[in-house]
């Protein structure tokens, strides 16, 4: 009997450390809250995994990681973890301007070092980064014998769901590869590869967005779709089909995951910022946001030519009208398109015209700078370049001195032709290198940058803060010539949180004229008010009032234009539907009036807003510009009604938004 016994407890502790011995070790992180949880483990070949969940429930299933290269073993299993390292942060930091003031950084940190088992013994780690809106994670390679200079071909990195889940997306180098695409939502299942941000209505009522940040000398990540609920990355190439070209040591961008019970908490998640390294300016005094006018919305009407001729609208005469307009209207700053020789002719098809410091003799580049200066109104430059990088490069440095020395502290850049320098993508390696240069050449001559045509934002405007803004998305200027008809009533309900969870976006809004006439028939498909509340809704640090001075006189409305700030303090997202409607509140940068954007799509509805933001105990002015009787954005785009009442935080307030209509309100406290 005692031999049975024996017997039964030795087989019983052989199955047992059979057990232990075959168990996953599973190394897991939470954030701060503890609300969401990362967790990393190796597959019994040695392949590294990861998973995310949210209150509970599961964002990421278990999804691989690694690389593959040109010409030598991929790292992507045969892994052991050779030690694990933890660590925790929760610092303020204080931005110069954005949609935030302060910005708490609060985040606990996983380190998984790395070891190939057998082999040459390559290392890796990864490091994972948990915040209660997300997770953010990359790829560290650190400088070793058998890992030097390598050609990336392929990243495994998967986001794999649990469903087949509603996704907000935009398919990957159509439109020129300029982002330029409306947003669809489809099921993950319909779509093949998208860009990023990327966003996600989960089945059991999460969203998710799924983007990069701290994007440096690196591709830029789009995703492919694989069978079932699964994405995986998809570096953007060169030319010659390389993906990287890498030297160790060296970091890959993060890849994060955003995550919220709502839609407002994307667009209010500070992640992709934290994940950004501080400002490399030190002194920032110069870098100032900018309420402006441009000759611009004139040649997309055709009323003015970008060359020369007898249309030219860069002229002397003309943007000195334009300036006195700014004054007039406390505008600080005009854009002059097409100042610089090189526009005439085809020159989409070839930017090697382009010089970057020769006005056209009808443009008199001293005398201007120096009316404005007068004037106090910023002449903002205007440098495209139709791809041509080389070219740029070539005399950026020149131009960016010459701009310092007349007072010029802006340009806005741009790269109209499908690819840069006639071969390479504008989101590969190559453009991401390019776009760099040009922020950090301007940096050095005080010159803030509004970049068009560019890569997806991914932060950096924490680094380089005099990175303002960019387009990277279907602005205004659709309306004008698109045979399409111009942007669908929906899209700037969208953009919020798709686009805009990249960063600023230059869209341009503020087009009170809706009875201009272009060969596409297209249109602005909002009302006047809708206008309006985009100021509010779209944030750029840099906001064009875009339509011509002449449509601004004696409009009403235009106050609330003047008036809007470039920049905030808080943003708060109250009650929205991707795609259907939103209203956003923003408070001022000094902490005291708030401002209201409410938009929908071609559906007029009816809200009622809560006004609980507001301090506790104050009275506010509120200052309403609202869709009047009649307001319809197909048959009466004009009527607006201007309103003020006193109101404070217990107050609810009923907004009625016609079709394609809109709200927008300035709350000023009463002292």
């Amino acid at each position: 009997m005692k031999k049975i016994i024996y017997r039964f407890y030795l087989i019983g502790f052989v199955f047992a450390l059979s057990l232990s011995c075959n168990a996953k070790k599973i190394y897991s992180i939470t954030s701060p809250s503890k609300n969401n949880e990362l967790q990393f483990y190796l597959t019994k070949t040695g392949q590294p995994q990861y998973s995310f969940s949210s209150s509970g429930k599961s964002v990421i299933e278990p999804s691989l990681l690694g690389f593959e290269f040109d010409g030598i073993q991929k790292m992507t299993e045969g892994f052991e973890v050779i030690k694990v390292d933890k660590n925790t942060a929760n610092t303020v930091w204080e931005q110069p301007w954005g949609e935030f003031r302060k910005v708490r950084d609060s985040h606990n940190e996983l380190i998984v070092h790395l070891k190939e088992s057998k082999g040459e013994g390559r290392l890796v780690d990864i490091i994972f980064r948990v915040f209660d809106d997300g997770l953010g994670f990359r790829y560290s390679f650190p400088k070793q014998p058998h890992l030097d200079k390598i050609k990336i071909s392929n990243e495994i990195t998967q986001f794999s769901f649990p469903f087949d889940n509603d996704v907000w997306s935009i398919p990957v180098h159509r439109d020129n590869s300029y982002y330029e695409s409306e947003y669809k939502k489809t099921l993950m299942s319909k779509t093949d590869t998208i860009n990023t941000p990327a966003t996600f209505e989960t089945k059991d009522k999460l969203f998710v967005a799924i983007h990069e940040a701290n994007l440096t000398d690196f591709a830029s990540m789009t995703l492919l779709k694989l069978k079932g609920n699964q994405y995986k990355s998809d570096l953007v190439p060169w030319a010659d089909g390389v993906k990287v070209y890498a030297q160790t040591p060296f970091v890959t961008p993060w890849r994060t995951v955003i995550v919220g019970k709502t839609p407002g908490d994307l667009v209010t998640s500070t992640l992709m910022l934290n994940l950004n390294e501080p400002s490399k300016i030190t002194d920032e005094s110069w870098i100032e946001t900018s309420k402006y006018i441009g000759i611009w919305w004139g040649m997309h009407l055709e009323k003015y030519t970008w060359g020369q001729g007898p249309k030219h609208g860069a002229t002397t005469k003309i943007t000195k009208e334009y300036i006195d307009f700014a004054a007039k209207n406390n505008l600080d700053g005009v854009l002059v398109e097409g100042w610089n020789v090189g526009w005439d002719g085809d020159w989409t098809a070839d930017g090697a015209a382009f010089s970057f410091t020769k006005p056209y003799p009808d443009f008199d580049l001293d005398e201007i700078t120096k009316y404005a200066t007068q004037k106090k109104v910023r002449l903002i430059g205007h440098n495209e370049t139709a791809g041509a990088t080389k070219n740029y490069e070539n005399q950026f440095e020149e131009a960016f001195k010459l701009y310092n020395k007349l007072g010029i502290n802006a340009v806005k850049t741009g790269y109209v032709n499908k690819y840069l320098d006639k071969k390479e993508w504008h989101d590969s390696q190559y453009g991401v290198r390019h776009y760099r240069k040009v922020i950090e050449v301007a940096a050095k001559y005080h010159i803030m940058i509004d970049n068009h045509e560019p890569v997806k934002g991914t932060g950096l405007q924490r680094t380089y803060p005099n990175f303002m803004s960019a387009e990277g998305g279907r602005g205004q200027e659709y309306n004008a010539w698109s045979a399409d008809g111009g942007n669908s009533p929906q899209h700037t309900v969208i953009l919020p949180f798709t686009r805009m969870l990249s960063g600023p976006m230059d869209y341009t809004p503020g087009i009170f004229n809706f009875d201009y006439k272009t060969p596409n028939n297209a249109k602005v498909q909002t009302t006047l008010a809708s206008q309006l509340a985009l100021y509010v809704v779209i944030f750029s640090p840099l906001q064009m009032a875009s339509d011509l001075p002449e449509n601004y006189e004696g409009k009403p409305e235009f106050k609330f234009v003047k008036e809007v700030p470039c920049t905030w303090s808080e943003t708060k997202v109250l009650d929205t539907k991707i795609g259907e409607y939103t209203t956003i509140v923003r408070k001022d940068w000094e902490g005291k009036n708030w401002y209201l954007g409410s938009i929908t799509n071609k559906e007029a509805r009816k809200l009622s807003v809560s006004l609980s933001f507001l301090e506790e105990g104050k009275q506010y002015q509120a200052e309403i510009y609202a869709d009047g009787p009649g307001a319809d954005y197909k048959t009466n785009p004009y009527p607006v009604t201007i309103d003020t009442k006193t109101v404070n935080s217990k107050t609810i307030l009923d907004l009625n938004l016609a079709s394609g209509g809109g709200t927008a309100i300035k709350f000023t406290l009463q002292e």
